[in-house]
């Protein structure tokens, strides 16, 4: 049985009459790094902004730990830490005495200072001003601040935004070790599909304020498999030939169409076909990327 860090029940948030996040169910294991997706706008930061108690959902409940946010807000969010949009810092001052100041509210031992620079690659920065450090390093310094309460899950909100491809793949590699090093579960929200193909284990696809997808990265692949195409003589008879050997197929015109399967799959169909005199003309596989299977859910209201 899963041991869910979060679990959402007909999560909603109202305004004015219209609904920024409708009937929401999210569960998100123990350990996993959850990728939560959609365009702007979709939700993604009203449904973090409830899940950290900034803001109070128009109906349903929330679940972290096991325990109720509506009775045990203090006690579950000591277990958290976050990053929503871009990180607060003193630029005159240097990555040590910025982490100082939230230290001190934490009231967590001053050597863990050091050791969350030395997590997010900031160690050898340590004394320099903020305010010369690249985005990418503010970024990092920001999951630091997040990570100074010893926290058991991690939420990030667009954490790689505006960032050029090098701090993209730094802040990527320092999610992905979050759960393997330190046994952090990271729910990270993203419009970018090639950003959490690259680092969830699982993802929720929100759209419009309403959850469309729900699953692991696998399955979604699985989702967006693409199809095999033989043109042949006699499209007619080697569908017949096709269908008598129990592969499921259909016809397009001079082509013959069936789910995508294994090469000595299609290898044992080609070689069948010609045994029956049917001339191969061409094999093709028409492939349907992760991008657009997500645009398809996102762009045109489409549901897994």
């Amino acid at each position: 049985m899963n041991e869910w860090v979060i679990e959402t029940k007909g999560l909603s948030k109202r305004y004015k009459g219209r609904y920024a996040v409708s009937n929401l169910n999210l569960k998100i294991a123990k350990g996993d790094i959850y990728g939560f997706l959609g365009p702007n706008g979709a939700g993604k930061t009203t449904t973090i902004r409830m899940l950290l108690g900034l803001i109070k959902p128009s109906s349903g409940s929330v679940h972290m730990f096991g325990q109720s946010l509506n009775k045990d807000r203090l006690s579950i969010l000591r277990r958290i830490g976050s990053l929503v949009e871009y990180p607060s810092y003193y630029g005159h001052l240097n990555a040590v005495d910025n982490l100082e100041a939230i230290r001190r509210i934490l009231g967590v031992p001053a050597a863990k200072i050091a050791e969350v620079l030395d997590i997010v690659g900031l160690a050898k920065d340590a004394r320099r001003p903020v305010k010369g450090f690249s985005l990418g390093m503010k970024q990092r310094l920001g999951i630091a601040s997040a990570l100074l309460g010893n926290p058991e899950l991690l939420i990030l909100d667009e954490p790689t935004n505006g960032l050029d491809p090098s701090g993209i793949l730094e802040i990527r590699e320092l999610i992905k070790q979050m759960p393997k090093q330190h046994g952090i579960t990271v729910l990270i929200s993203s419009h970018l599909l090639s950003e959490v193909e690259l680092t969830a284990g699982t993802v929720g696809i929100i759209r419009q304020g309403e959850l469309v997808f729900q699953d692991t990265i696998k399955n979604l692949h699985q989702q967006a498999q693409g199809s095999m195409s033989l043109v042949v003589s006699e499209p007619e008879l080697a569908l017949n030939a096709l269908r008598q050997q129990g592969v499921a197929a259909v016809q397009s015109g001079a082509a013959l169409l069936f789910e995508q399967t294994d090469d000595q799959a299609i290898a044992r169909i080609v070689k069948s076909l010609v045994e029956r005199d049917h001339a191969i003309y061409r094999v093709e596989e028409k492939k349907k990327s992760l991008e657009d299977l997500f645009l398809q859910i996102v762009g045109e209201g489409g549901q897994l």
